[in-house]
């Protein structure tokens, strides 16, 4: 009689766990089947006004067919800042932090993947001594008061995906990751733009302290002979003093220029990722301002959607808000979880003992559905719904804006290029005009004819429009370098390159476990935006 019950014990216990199964993977298929469904907006990009047209595009030293800015810098023709711009993408350490916060977002984002699946495991074991009171109430149905008992099992727990929280949290890192690449692309413009920016500043004061050392020589030259006119006695000491206020006026000029010029050396050798002072063997050979090529390609407005960094990384800001959304929003609705509990459990109770944990008799267990609803939140989850949505409404205000400041910037800078040009062709006329009457001044004062001050005045004009035309010709470059920029060019220089040199990667791999996130393949490519959506999670 006791066998026939126990084996009808078995049986009954053999049922119920079959049923259990049965209903699990019944809930597990719903889960699956359900998992289309999600709250919250579908992210649509939002409209961006832009022109047909820049407003220089007739002029004829612009070319407005399809934008070739990938290595724009080429376009000057000077080794030098090739080589310059060169290190810079390999030694900048403002370009190795964006790199490496590629990295952060790419482990954000496998939390997000994480989160997918079962979200709590817990493997627990404890050895345990118990010793009850004797006038606890189990004390009068029995007389065991001090045993041992031994346990080893799993917990988990899956919160169901049924109205896409987490696939929307996923959709949110994903744009965020993105983001963050755009981030890095925008700091290659960044800095491809700022090291051209230093190198052509560089080479104009060393053109200006050039001309400023020239017309120190001259005008020695002059107060030499306003010196000999006097002691001659065929002129005042006017002369000679006029000559040498002239003088030391030039010369002052001088030491401001090699300030400015040690400066830009100084923010050069930052930007190579170097201490200042070292930048001076790289710059060697002659001191001439990059030129610009005789025309120039912008290509069309609308390529700045697809160009810039900082407009798709505004547009990707906004994705990952509008998915925000939906994970505020599934909060409304109930979450369905599945958790269960299986372990082995043993005593050293009567004949029992705690090697008896490894026996399938030892099995304990425990599953089933969970149901969890915030029915009264008195408005707070709907208020947090509306905050997320106004958050994503002045984002998709903010790329709109971001997208006509990327246009103003190319319309400034397009004309700063330009008209830049035709100042610096009214200068080399005046320069040379200027050339031209300090010549006759200097003839006609040896000769007698004139006084000393139109000397001096000549030689005043000469060395205003000579720095003046110098100083145009580094802004025309500069300006030039400027609509590069604001154009979006220079972070192709990254393409089939690792975001983070090896040298940092072996860093942080000796430091922590990276797994596979350390990989090139692991990280995205430079001018792709598909997420990558729900992938396994990385170990």
């Amino acid at each position: 009689m006791v066998n026939a019950t126990q084996a009808f014990k078995r049986k009954l216990v053999m049922r119920c766990e079959i049923k259990l199964t049965e209903f699990c993977v019944f809930c597990l298929s719903a889960s699956l089947l359900l998992s289309g469904c999600m709250v919250g907006p579908d992210f649509v990009s939002p409209p961006a006004d832009t022109a047909d047209q820049w407003l220089e595009a007739g002029d004829k030293r612009l070319k407005t067919g399809s934008g070739n800015d990938r290595q724009w810098w080429k376009a000057f023709n000077d080794p030098i800042l090739d080589q310059l711009i060169n290190r810079a993408y390999q030694q900048n350490l403002s370009i190795r932090v964006a790199g490496v916060r590629v990295l952060e977002a790419r482990a954000q984002l496998g939390i997000a993947i994480g989160n997918f699946y079962p979200q709590n495991q817990q493997l627990a074991g404890s050895l345990t001594k118990v010793h009850l009171s004797q006038r606890a109430p189990q004390a009068a149905f029995s007389r065991i008061f001090d045993y041992a008992q031994t346990q080893l099992g799993l917990t988990a727990s899956w919160e169901i995906d049924f109205w896409g929280r987490f696939r929307r949290a996923i959709e949110s890192a994903d744009a965020d990751f993105q983001a963050t690449v755009a981030d890095y692309n925008n700091a290659l413009v960044s800095l491809t733009a700022d090291v051209a920016h230093a190198y052509i500043t560089i080479r104009t004061l060393e053109k200006r302290l050039g001309i400023a050392r020239q017309n120190v020589d001259t005008q020695k030259e002059n107060l030499n002979i306003a010196e000999i006119r006097y002691n001659g006695g065929t002129t005042s000491e006017r002369d000679v003093e006029q000559a040498r206020t002239v003088l030391a006026n030039t010369q002052a000029s001088i030491p401001s220029l090699e300030t400015g010029l040690r400066q830009q050396q100084n923010a050069l050798s930052v930007l190579l990722g170097m201490p200042p002072g070292k930048v001076s063997g790289l710059l060697a050979g002659t001191a001439q301002i990059p030129a610009p090529p005789a025309q120039v390609s912008v290509g069309i407005p609308a390529e700045l959607l697809r160009r810039r960094p900082d407009v798709l990384r505004a547009e990707l800001q906004a994705a990952a808000q509008s998915a925000s959304i939906g994970v505020t929003k599934a909060a409304l609705y109930p979450a369905f979880s599945l958790t269960g509990t299986f372990g082995l459990l043993s005593s050293d109770v009567g004949s029992f003992a705690l090697g008896d944990i490894f026996m399938w008799k030892s099995r304990t267990a425990n599953f089933g559905p969970a149901l969890q609803w915030n029915i009264l939140n008195y408005g707070q989850i709907t208020n947090q719904v509306r905050v997320q949505d106004a958050r994503l409404q002045g984002l998709l205000v903010s790329y709109q804006n971001t997208v006509l400041t990327a246009q103003r910037e190319v319309e400034d800078n397009l004309v700063a290029f330009l008209r830049s040009q035709e100042r610096a062709r009214y200068l080399g006329d005046s320069t040379a005009a200027a050339q031209r009457s300090l010549n006759l001044a200097m003839l006609q004062y040896r000769q007698g004819i004139t006084d000393f001050t139109t000397v001096l005045t000549a030689q005043q004009a000469l060395l205003n429009e000579q720095d003046s035309l110098a100083n145009t010709l580094g802004e025309i470059s500069n300006n030039l370098v400027s609509v590069y920029r604001a154009l979006g060019g220079g972070w192709q220089i990254r393409e089939g390159k690792d975001v983070v040199p090896d040298a940092v990667k072996e860093q942080m791999a000796k430091r922590t476990d990276w797994g596979d996130l350390l990989k090139p393949a692991a990280q995205p490519s430079p001018d792709t935006k598909t997420p990558s959506g729900i992938s396994w999670p990385r170990w």
